[in-house]
């Protein structure tokens, strides 16, 4: 169900009722992109189930389910009509349009195109924890993950606020520590995946793939500047991931005791929906409070996370991005 995923906090709510929740995303729900339409997002049945309902509660967590649809024209497709078009205009006056024309040119090629172009269509689950207060989006893009809270905040209403939960101790800076002393956290392993990056203009990159990393040559990139900006992690022996710089948590997986353990098939017992949200939001929800633990737990408003020597504190929180916030909506 998740992939990746960036953990928001809910700093304010009162819940309204789930019917009025249901109500607001039907209001918003997906519609594909009409002819010369370039992109539709709505949201979705989370089953998967046409018609069915958009809010889904099993075991107390909350999942819902956004669609995205995209037409894109090639670019190679466009350019070359627009070299056409421009060539005939300077055959006819003389003169080859530039600027505002030119664009005004591309734009009506784009429009006319678009009814043949093909559709992609992607989507992305959002967990609401309520015990926790938290919300759990599928993306690992700030700004894929920032776009799909902003519409949770207009359609959830009850007055919610959301922020991106920060740490105590930046990834970077935890990150560092582990590599340079060769320890994970307590409850963690680290496995044959990291990404450390000089933190300049150049920002030059070193990338180690199915390598061991318990070996002096990585805490000398450290010790020369670089920062870790991905490390792949597995929480209990349980679920394997990627930790990055922006507390994104990628490449997720559950591993075989924890399959094994859901069914003899390996898959959850009736395979179904149901115990797909139970199982990973039952193992997802044990390791997220032991990754904050593990970055020195949640960093309070307003105060800066620890930051990796010689980087900023501002750079080391990652999403500066502030709090969304709704007013209250009347039923």
């Amino acid at each position: 169900m998740f992939k990746n995923i960036l953990i928001y906090r809910i700093t304010q709510w009162q819940p309204p009722p789930l019917s009025e929740i249901e109500g607001r995303l039907d209001g918003s729900r997906f519609i594909e992109c009409g002819a010369s339409q370039m992109e539709s997002s709505g949201w979705v049945e989370p089953r998967g189930e046409k018609h069915g309902a958009l809010v889904e509660t099993i075991g107390g967590q909350t999942v819902l389910k956004l669609c995205v649809e995209r037409k894109a024209v090639p670019a190679s497709a466009v350019k070359a009509e627009l070299e056409t078009r421009l060539d005939k205009v300077e055959q006819d006056t003389g003169r080859r349009p530039k600027g505002k024309r030119a664009k005004e040119l591309k734009e009506e090629i784009v429009h006319e195109l678009l009814p043949r172009a093909f559709p992609k269509r992607g989507t992305t689950y959002v967990w609401l924890a309520p015990k926790p207060q938290l919300v759990i989006v599928g993306a690992a893009s700030l700004k894929k993950a920032d776009g799909i809270v902003s519409q949770l905040v207009e359609l959830l209403g009850g007055g919610i606020m959301l922020a991106p939960l920060q740490t105590q101790v930046s990834p970077a800076a935890a990150m560092s520590e582990w590599l340079s002393s060769q320890e994970a956290p307590a409850g963690f392993s680290i496995d044959r995946e990291c990404e450390l990056k000089q933190p300049d203009s150049e920002k030059a990159t070193v990338k180690y793939l199915r390598h061991t990393l318990e070996m002096d040559e990585v805490g000398e990139h450290i010790k020369q500047g670089k920062l870790p900006t991905q490390l792949a992690m597995t929480w209990s022996g349980r679920v394997s991931f990627v930790l990055t710089e922006t507390l994104a948590v990628k490449k997720i997986k559950l591993l075989d005791v924890v399959l094994e353990g859901a069914g003899s098939d390996g898959k959850p017992e009736d395979n179904g929906f149901d115990a797909d949200v139970a199982l990973t939001t039952g193992e997802l929800g044990q390791m997220i409070p032991d990754l904050i633990a593990a970055l020195g737990g949640e960093q309070e408003p307003g105060q800066p996370p620890v930051a990796p020597q010689g980087e900023p504190a501002a750079q080391a929180a990652g999403s500066t991005t502030p709090p969304w916030e709704s007013e209250p909506v009347a039923a």
